[in-house]
């Protein structure tokens, strides 16, 4: 009897989530205890609607093109945010689903949220007595998963932001003019990734001069003195804030009135908006907001070679595990040095990341709550090394094909 994997992804793009899964088929193929490796299209909502994709067929004998997918940014298989309910009829299904593409093995590729997918439904078969092996391979720009030291994705955003906020001081330091520019990173909770923002100084560029992040209670009028004071001493003032700062009773600084996703978290946009436009009548001179929203998740063109390779390795790892009968885990790494960087891996039981959210420690955090510590530098500076050789076509980076993600196309003729 075929023993077949399935894989899906599931929440955010990240520029290294397709890395994962290249890792993942690219050692299954290599495998005899595997047969076909189907893919889920749109994460378990594919399972659901039998929207399901033979990658035997895509890339079993092609190992350029699986070479070309760990160089593409985002989903390959496609996404949802979808809440897997306890109800029995529903996993239920989902089970009959497995069956009916004989699945000895099922691997999922997401978050904290899509962890929470992977961990009901190892739960549902070790009650229900089923011999189906499950293991997730995390992913998140945001950086907020227990039970690893970093999360795939995060490297190659926060390579992302540094340069970003590099780019912007250099622009901006061609002018004898007061000017302000409140750039603003993703971070619901978590302040990692504009933490990474820090990155872009060195001995000549000491932008971004201010950098706040949710783990501290956010002041407005705190936030006015600061650039006050920064602005005495240069023309141009660069702060870089996260998506989710709040205020001292917990209140977001920017938020869409009561509106929530199917995981219940609060629907942020344009805190760096809504501090422009107090700083402009508060202090005068001219002030910018720029918002990086979704470029800096899958920014392909400025990956972390780090991040990829690490991704990469994931992927065989979750597949290592399922093979060797571990279930309801999920890969993991740890760091045993700095300098030199190095990482071990391993797997991780899925309890330790479904749900669970880790924040920057206080002590990386300065004493006022407005920039970072040596200490979250060398964190930091590992995970953005390495330039990844992107092929490039017509001047512009040639990435893999994912025109069978369309709903109006459908027409799977291309991928064999």
């Amino acid at each position: 009897m075929a023993q077949n994997m399935l894989i899906g992804q599931s929440g955010g793009p990240t520029a290294v989530i397709n890395s994962s899964l290249a890792g993942a088929m690219q050692y299954a193929f290599s495998r005899d205890e595997i047969d076909t490796v189907y893919g889920m299209i749109n994460g378990i909502t594919g399972l659901l609607n039998d929207n399901i994709i033979n990658l035997n067929d895509v890339f079993k004998a092609r190992p350029s093109k699986i070479n070309r997918l760990k160089l593409t940014p985002a989903m390959y298989l496609g996404s949802c945010r979808y809440k897997l309910s306890t109800d029995g009829d529903e996993l239920e299904r989902i089970v009959s689903q497995l069956e009916k593409y004989d699945i000895k093995y099922l691997i999922y590729i997401g978050g904290n949220d899509s962890m929470d997918t992977v961990q009901k439904l190892y739960e549902y078969t070790k009650k229900q007595s089923i011999d189906i092996k499950i293991a997730g391979i995390p992913k998140t720009v945001d950086n907020d998963l227990c039970g690893i030291d970093h999360s795939p994705g995060f490297g190659s955003a926060a390579k992302y932001v540094a340069t970003a906020v590099r780019n912007v001081s250099y622009d901006t330091s061609i002018y004898s003019v007061k000017s302000v520019h409140i750039i603003e990173a993703m971070g619901r909770n978590a302040g990692w990734l504009t933490a990474a923002s820090a990155l872009a100084r060195d001995k000549y560029e000491i932008a971004p001069h201010l950098i706040y992040l949710p783990e501290i209670p956010f002041s407005v009028d705190r936030f006015i003195e600061d650039l006050q004071e920064k602005l005495s001493q240069y023309n141009s003032v660069i702060a870089v804030v996260s998506e989710g700062i709040r205020d001292e009773s917990g209140e977001y600084i920017s938020t869409r009135g009561d509106e929530k996703d199917l995981f219940g978290h609060a629907t942020l946009s344009g805190c760096s908006a809504y501090l422009r436009d107090i700083a402009a009548q508060r202090i005068g001179c001219k002030v910018r907001s720029l918002e990086l929203s979704v470029l800096q998740r899958s920014g392909g063109h400025a990956t972390s070679l780090t991040d990829v390779q690490e991704a990469f390795n994931l992927g065989i790892m979750a597949v290592k595990a399922v093979l060797q009968g571990e279930t309801g885990v999920f890969s993991t790494l740890k760091r045993t040095s700095n300098l030199p960087y190095t990482v071990e891996y391993g797997t991780e039981n899925v309890s330790v990341i479904a749900n669970a959210e880790r924040l920057v420690p206080r002590e990386w955090i300065n004493e006022r709550g407005n920039d970072v510590t040596q200490a979250m530098l060398d964190y930091l500076r590992p995970l953005i090394e390495g330039v990844v050789q992107t092929p490039y076509r017509n001047g512009l980076p040639d990435y893999i094909d994912i025109a069978h993600l369309d709903i109006n196309k459908q027409n799977y003729t291309d991928l064999a």
